[in-house]
């Protein structure tokens, strides 16, 4: 047996580094057909994209409520973690990979598109806007 230099320690930690990370959550077929609805909404022409999603969700917006100008107002910029409403009632992580649920019905996708777009941004938000957040929620 070879004794452990500093480019074998090196490589070994890499290894157990990515062998023990956590793969991002596959979607499922739910949220397949989820995504296919606000593809359908959003026509064929139109791509989602995770980064535009991202940007989405960390961005600071104007129209919605004064405490909730922006998705990690309640949600954390990390969608890994918990997050907290304005009353203090914890949120499940928003990544797919932390909550296996989350994404899995579209009729709560609806309810809380609804609520929160309103809340955030004083309307509903658009199919693009939708497919874009949910392309980056369900990557993490």
């Amino acid at each position: 047996m070879k004794s452990w230099n500093g480019v074998s320690a090196v490589l070994a930690v890499l290894y157990l580094s990515f062998v023990l990370t956590p793969a991002p959550a596959a979607a499922g077929p739910a949220q397949d057909q989820i995504l296919k609805h606000y593809q359908d909404l959003a026509g064929a022409d139109v791509t989602f994209s995770a980064d535009r999603g991202k940007e989405f969700f960390m961005a600071k917006h104007t129209g919605g409520k004064p405490k909730s100008p922006s998705c990690t107002s309640c949600h954390t910029k990390s969608p890994l973690k918990s997050g907290r409403t304005h009353a203090n009632k914890k949120i499940a992580p928003m990544a797919l990979s932390k909550t296996k649920d989350r994404y899995s019905e579209l009729k709560k996708v609806k309810k809380w598109f609804r609520r929160n777009c309103r809340s955030v941004l004083g309307r509903e938000c658009s199919p693009q806007e939708k497919g874009d957040f949910l392309v980056y929620m369900m990557g993490q």
